[in-house]
């Protein structure tokens, strides 16, 4: 790779798959690749667009839809002053209208619970899961 923006092969004229949702969070992981496909097995994420690294072993950019909400992923590049950083200080929320369907799901997947499904004061049925690859995850629906 001869710089961290333009991979050979890249063709900034080319269409991208339109962002949705108000703020898209990018995680920067050690596989991205793998992450990519256990978000497809979670939570039924959507690959959209998926740019690799020149090196054929990481992802440069990856672009998957999660519940109607855009996620960007890409691998860490420590040579470009991207270095991994363990997940810390947030967590992703999915406000979803199955909720026991979803967490089966995630935790079948391979997600660890973090804190049990319970139903909550604030009148949502929540609970929380870690994926693995640090990052955090909530999950909500209003009780019925």
């Amino acid at each position: 790779m001869t710089d961290c923006t333009t991979p050979s092969g890249y063709d900034p004229s080319a269409a991208h798959p339109p962002l949705s949702g108000g703020v898209v969070p990018h995680l920067s992981l050690g596989d991205a690749s793998a992450a990519v496909e256990f978000y497809k097995r979670a939570f039924a994420a959507e690959e959209l667009q998926r740019l690799p690294a020149e090196d054929g072993r990481r992802l440069m950019h990856c672009h998957i839809r999660i519940n109607g909400g855009s996620v960007m992923l890409a691998d860490a590049f420590p040579e470009y002053g991207y270095p991994l950083q363990a997940p810390a200080g947030y967590t992703l929320h999915l406000q979803v209208d199955d909720i026991e369907a979803w967490w089966a799901r995630a935790v079948e997947a391979g997600a660890t619970v973090v804190m049990p499904l319970e139903n909550m004061f604030w009148g949502d049925r929540y609970g929380r899961l870690t994926d693995p690859f640090g990052v955090e995850w909530s999950l909500g629906m209003p009780i019925r």
